[in-house]
């Protein structure tokens, strides 16, 4: 089992695993934060983590272990903003854009809406969710990449669908 942790620590196949699953890694915080900067940020950031502690990860589990640290600093990200909003709403609102402080208000709390009702999803529904709605692969695809049936797909998208639906008005 040490072999399978410090392989992760050889440069050779920490880049191969980096070039490997840096486009999938990078979609997946996109499509997680919707902004390409920060979409970066997460990855890169993700990437540093596993190289800091690549003795502590097994290398057969260091993609999920990508994958899980992009969500946590995602949602890290999320906290951050709640405290950005909360200090918006406290200091005077000036209109960079020309446009009204109560639109820019409004697509601020409607993003941070929908972020949250992603984030409020079981991991395994916004798992699905992503995959199919962003990724834009088929429910058979998701099975298969999952290992799970088609009707479990079915079934987690669904229920992914019910609570984003209850929590975002007028979608």
């Amino acid at each position: 089992m040490s072999d399978k942790k410090s392989k992760l620590c050889q440069e050779n196949h920490f880049r191969d695993f980096y070039l490997t699953h840096v486009q999938s890694a990078n979609n997946f915080a996109y499509y997680k934060c919707g902004d390409d900067q920060t979409a970066l940020d997460l990855v890169q950031d993700a990437f540093a983590k596993i190289w800091e502690n690549c003795s502590k990860i097994d290398f057969s589990k260091v993609k999920t272990y990508l994958f899980t640290s992009i969500n946590n600093l995602f949602l890290n990200t999320v906290k951050h903003q709640k405290v950005v909003l909360r200090y918006a709403k406290d200091a005077p609102n000036l209109d960079i854009h020309n446009q009204s402080p109560d639109y820019l208000l409004e697509e601020e709390e409607f993003r941070i809406k929908l972020t949250n009702a992603i984030a409020s999803l079981s991991d395994v529904q916004r798992e699905v969710f992503l995959l199919n709605r962003i990724e834009g692969k088929k429910y058979r695809e998701i099975a298969e990449l999952l290992d799970i049936s088609q009707k479990t797909v079915e079934k987690r998208m669904s229920g992914a669908l019910q609570i984003l639906k209850s929590q975002i008005e007028n979608i």
